[in-house]
C-alpha cells in the first residue's frame, strides 16, 4: 500500500512540474512574440514616416491620396493628428508634434487644424439657415469654393471628418452624426431625438414632408407629427412652404439637392 501511495505522489509531482514548465514556456513564447510584433510595428511606423516625407507634396495636393495615407496610418495604430515621437525640423530636444505637421509643414496651424478653422467658419456662417446641422458634402464644397479665410482648399470628405475630429479636445460641441444615409456636422450641442431623426430621414427620401405624410407613413397621431415639426422649425432644421395646399417642410440640404 505504501509503495502505491509513493508512486501516486510521484506522478502528481511530475504532472505539477510539467504544468509549470508548460506555463513558463508559454509565457516565454508570448513575450518573444510580443517583442517581435513591437519591433515590426516600430519598423512599419518608421517606414510610414519616410514614405510620408518622400510623398509630402502628393499628400498635400491630392485628397484621395491623403485619405489613403491616413488609412494606412490608422491600420498600424498611428494617429496623424496625435503626437509623434519624430522630431520636427528645427525642433528642440524631445519636441513632439503631429505627424501631419512634420509632413505638411507649418507649426501650430498645420493642414488639418487650418482646415478645422474653415469648417468652423462654414458651419457658423450657415447655422442660421440649417440650425447647426450641415452635410459633410455641403461643407466640403463650401471649403473648396474658398468663401472664407485664405481662399479655397482641395479637400475630401475624409479630410472634413478628420478636421471635425481634431476639434474634439477643445470641447467645441462639433461632432459627426448620421441622419439616414448622410453624414452631417452638428455644430450645436443639442442632440436630435428619435422622432426628429426619423423626420429628417423621411425628408432625405421624399424631398419634403407634411404632417399628413408623417401620420400615414409612420402611424403617428396628428399631435405628435405637429410637435416634432414645430421643434424642428424652432431649431431652423426645416423650412416651411406655405404656398402648397398643405404645409410642406423641407430641410435646407434637401432644397439644395432638389435645385441641383
Amino acid at each position: 500500500m505504501s509503495a502505491r501511495r509513493g508512486v501516486g505522489l510521484s506522478a502528481f509531482q511530475n504532472r505539477s512540474s510539467l504544468s509549470t514548465s508548460y506555463a513558463t514556456h508559454g509565457a516565454s513564447l508570448r513575450s518573444t512574440h510580443l517583442s517581435s510584433l513591437q519591433t515590426q510595428l516600430s519598423v512599419f511606423q518608421s517606414l510610414l514616416h519616410n514614405f510620408a516625407l518622400q510623398h509630402a507634396d502628393t499628400i498635400k495636393s491630392n485628397p484621395s491620396f491623403r485619405a489613403e495615407f491616413a488609412r494606412m496610418c490608422n491600420a498600424i495604430g498611428v494617429d496623424p493628428l496625435a503626437g509623434s515621437n519624430v522630431k520636427g525640423k528645427g525642433a528642440g530636444k524631445g519636441a513632439i508634434g503631429s505627424l501631419w505637421a512634420k509632413v505638411l509643414g507649418g507649426d501650430v496651424n498645420d493642414f488639418y487644424f487650418e482646415l478645422a478653422v474653415r469648417v468652423v467658419e462654414v458651419c457658423r456662417g450657415s447655422r442660421g439657415g440649417n440650425g447647426g446641422l450641415l452635410g459633410v458634402e455641403e461643407c466640403k464644397e463650401q471649403v473648396k469654393k474658398g468663401r472664407g479665410i485664405g481662399g479655397g482648399m482641395d479637400v475630401s470628405d475624409d479630410d472634413i471628418l478628420r478636421a471635425v475630429k481634431s476639434l474634439n479636445p477643445l470641447g467645441s460641441g462639433f461632432s459627426i452624426v448620421t441622419v439616414g444615409s448622410k453624414q452631417m456636422i452638428r455644430s450645436i450641442p443639442k442632440e436630435l431625438n428619435t422622432d426628429q431623426s426619423r423626420v429628417l430621414e423621411a425628408i432625405q427620401v421624399l424631398g419634403y414632408v407634411t404632417a399628413s405624410m408623417l401620420e400615414d407613413n409612420l402611424g403617428w397621431e396628428h399631435a405628435r407629427a405637429e410637435t416634432v415639426i414645430e421643434d424642428l422649425l424652432a431649431d431652423s432644421l426645416v423650412w416651411v412652404d406655405l404656398q402648397a395646399p398643405e404645409k410642406e417642410y423641407w430641410s435646407p440640404t434637401s432644397m439644395n439637392d432638389f435645385e441641383d
